[in-house]
């Protein structure tokens, strides 16, 4: 009997994932309880069978900075927007993991190597971002090689999935992906409020899905391929939880039961996703929330023969 599919991808970053943004100073908390709840995190995909994939930026890969510094690339993004080249605070980060948590990562990923089901994958090397004005294809080109040589010099892997940071992606460089090893690429989702430029109204209708139907279902059946990849839309952003969006929360979580349902039932894919940070202002909340999508998700799968799959689950099959 085949099943719906229910694919989770990660964005894990920690404050590589916005420099620009957050000051390290005021999220020093917040990125705390992220890291201490990763192991937990990971308990949980184990008990649960939940297969999920891990795009990490290339950065945390580093044991200490002198390795950062050896595998970073003489050709480095040349934004127009300066402050999006994370290279430029190299110089205040501490020596390795133990010192400076929040940018050096090497104990959570061999813990996401060795949780049964998890797939490691490749978020750039640099947190890349592939549509920003004045970076150059060569420079991307550069970025994943240097992605995939720290993964290799440190765990032996071939980073096989990307996901596009920020998800700015750019049919162009799926070329350059392929002849970097990727296999399996995250798409955006395949709906009108993401086909086109909305400019600050594209969030408020994205936000706006994600309680009532707006776009036709987010759930795919056919998987697409371009440049020899395998695309695998985005479906669902796990929006986390805010105290003061807290009347609203219900409505989130059964729309993306519904549509967790819907995909069961219908023999389809739903790919849900989100940034292991974003638990990080509300973990009890938060984990509350993902254990009752895990608890349907196991009623699915009685039900329906729904299953769990990593995004390199589609090339292996």
């Amino acid at each position: 009997m085949e099943g719906g599919k229910l694919v989770i991808s990660l964005d894990f970053e920690l404050h590589w994932g916005g420099v620009e943004k957050w000051k390290i100073e005021e999220k020093h908390q917040y990125f705390s309880d992220t890291i201490q709840f990763i192991p937990e995190l990971l308990e949980i995909f184990k008990v649960n069978s939940i297969r999920a994939t891990w795009a990490t930026v290339g950065f945390l890969f580093a044991d200490d900075k002198k390795q950062l510094l050896d595998f970073s690339p003489d050709l480095i993004p040349s934004y127009k927007r300066k402050e999006l080249s994370y290279y430029n605070i190299f110089k205040s980060l501490g020596n390795n993991e133990v010192m400076d948590p929040f940018h050096f990562a090497p104990t959570l990923i061999s813990l996401i190597l060795n949780t049964p089901g998890q797939e490691l994958a490749s978020h750039t090397f640099s947190h890349y971002y592939c549509n920003e004005k004045g970076q150059t294809i060569e420079q991307f080109q550069a970025d994943l090689e240097a992605a995939q040589h720290i993964a290799e010099k440190n765990y032996g892997v071939t980073l096989k999935s990307l996901i596009f940071p920020r998800n700015q992606f750019n049919e162009n460089y799926l070329e350059i992906a392929k002849k970097n090893g990727i296999q399996v690429v995250r798409s955006n989702p395949d709906v009108w409020f993401w086909k086109r430029n909305y400019g600050k109204l594209a969030p408020v209708f994205r936000a706006l899905d994600t309680l009532i139907p707006i776009s036709r279902s987010l759930c795919f059946s056919l998987i697409k391929e371009q440049s020899g990849l395998i695309h695998l839309p985005a479906s669902r952003f796990f929006r986390p939880y805010k105290e003061s969006e807290k009347k609203i929360q219900r409505y989130k979580i059964n729309r993306i039961k519904s549509e967790m349902t819907y995909a069961a039932k219908n023999n389809k894919i739903y790919h849900l996703w989100w940034h292991p940070h974003n638990f990080g202002e509300d973990i009890q909340n938060n984990k509350t929330q993902l254990l009752e999508l895990i608890k349907h998700f196991k009623v699915l799968k009685e039900k329906y023969n729904f299953t769990s799959t990593n995004m390199i689950d589609f090339i292996n099959e």
